[in-house]
């Protein structure tokens, strides 16, 4: 149980969220070794635990608008962009951020445009993007790296 919640925390980073991952697991077991033929136990509880935190991970992230806008504006991951939104002064700051950030999108060479819209707004991966755009994968790491700093560049010559 110790091993698990090591496992747990080290990717929840919160100790009650590591406690229910724990206790959810367990219960989870009683099924899952019904269905599989597990040969090494340990091992296979660390991948079963790993993977459900993955997952809670997932489950848990914001809409990727946010996450972009958050990453361009620079704000640290201490202070999430969301936790901004306590009054109405605030979500008028957030909507006239985003319409810069569609703003800028739109001068950004259609390379960039395009890889940034698919990896961020419609979160596919590397190598989705690559098969969607015909891009190689280096191309593609290298068009969301330039777009992404000619974003910020854009966003901070716009008043950001």
């Amino acid at each position: 149980m110790e091993l698990i919640y090591a496992v747990c925390y080290n990717y929840l980073r919160d100790e009650d969220e590591a406690k229910d991952a724990v206790m959810n697991l367990f219960e989870q077991l009683v099924t899952d070794l019904r269905r599989h033929d597990v040969q090494q136990f340990g091992p296979w509880l660390h991948s079963v635990a790993r993977n459900y935190c993955l997952m809670q991970l997932r489950k848990s992230q914001t809409h990727p608008k946010t996450e972009l806008v958050t990453n361009v504006i620079g704000e640290s991951d201490d202070e999430p962009l969301l936790s901004r939104l306590s009054d109405e002064t605030d979500t008028l700051e957030l909507e006239e951020d985003l319409t810069r950030m569609e703003a800028c999108l739109q001068t950004l060479p259609p390379e960039q445009q395009t890889c940034l819209t698919l990896f961020y707004l419609e979160r596919k991966s590397y190598t989705d993007v690559a098969d969607l755009t015909g891009y190689d994968l280096k191309q593609v790491k290298s068009y969301l790296q330039n777009g992404r700093r000619n974003l910020k560049i854009c966003m901070s010559k716009q008043g950001l």
